[in-house]
């Protein structure tokens, strides 16, 4: 029996490779299996049960990743307009400035095609340069001393010297509408109104010096404007009461611009006081009758309602 037995018998190296690797396969997909679902988290059950070993997972695309910005690998200048864009206007001003006194042909073109001062503009400009005279003044003493003199003389003289530079642009022939021209020199007159009386007399000229040549200023504009228009500017703009109290504030320096002005009116209203025709004498100019309320009161038909 045992022999029968003992025949029967298979050694464990004769045994099949087929059954072998059956148990190792089996465990060897369960294995798979399980790394496949472990790496999905879950996610697709659907594609981890999958009998060819998850193929769709492996062939699946990977996610795109966002672009990443522009990284600085080396310094380099900033383009011209983020430098402008960092500037301030002083800054930007004496580029400017310095760039034309290098080269006079960029200065020219500057000048020609930059837009035209406005009143406004410039009375703002001098203004701020008279903060800047008022703000250097000490505090304490005597405003009009020759201490504060010696402290405010630079700033005064830069407000000066603006003044002079910007007046000549708003006169003839530079400026050819005299309603511009008048209002900056009105505007401009008031700037000298508030400059201080220093003690010392010799420090005064230049105050003195300034009402001179405004007083000429006005003069020039005046008698362009009485060429213009009939004067039409003059004898209704009330310039005739602004340049007398302009006058007043200055201690009578601005004479001048008064005896010019008054000569122009007065000639005016000589001419409107006759006809092309030879009208009647005695009858006053239009810019009398206007202000005494009787225009047009000897009109014919008047007195026929």
């Amino acid at each position: 029996m045992d022999v029968i037995n003992n025949h029967f018998a298979v050694p464990p190296h004769r045994l099949s490779p087929t059954r072998n690797l059956i148990p190792q396969s089996s465990a060897s997909n369960r294995k798979r299996k399980a790394d496949d679902e472990g790496s999905s988290g879950g996610d697709d059950d659907r594609m981890s049960a999958s009998p060819s070993g998850s193929p769709a997972i492996q062939n699946r695309p990977l996610p795109r990743q966002p672009k990443r910005m522009r990284t600085n690998i080396s310094g380099r200048p900033l383009p011209l307009s983020r430098l402008l864009e960092t500037l301030s206007a002083e800054e930007m001003r004496n580029l400017l400035q310095s760039i034309c006194d290098r080269h006079p042909d960029v200065g020219n073109e500057v000048v020609t095609t930059a837009p035209r001062p406005s009143v406004q503009s410039t009375l703002e400009v001098l203004a701020k340069y008279e903060s800047t005279f008022q703000a250097a003044f000490p505090f304490g003493g005597r405003s009009s001393s020759d201490y504060a003199y010696n402290r405010v003389r630079h700033q005064l003289m830069e407000m000066l010297e603006s003044l002079k530079d910007f007046t000549p642009h708003f006169l003839p022939p530079n400026e050819p509408q005299p309603a511009t021209s008048l209002a900056f020199l009105d505007g401009a007159t008031d700037f000298i109104h508030r400059l201080p009386d220093w003690d010392n007399f010799q420090h005064n000229r230049h105050k003195q010096e300034a009402y001179e040549e405004m007083a000429k200023a006005w003069a020039a504009v005046i008698r362009e404007a009485s060429k213009k228009a009939g004067g039409i500017q003059l004898q209704y703009g009330g310039w005739d009461q602004k340049i007398s109290k302009h006058n007043e504030a200055s201690g009578g320096r601005m004479q001048e611009a008064v005896n010019v002005l008054r000569g122009s009116l007065g000639w005016m209203g000589h001419e409107t006081q006759h006809t092309a025709m030879g009208g009647a004498a005695g009858n006053v100019s239009v810019r009398d009758q206007l202000l005494s309320g009787t225009y047009g009161m000897n009109s014919a038909g008047i007195g026929a309602w």
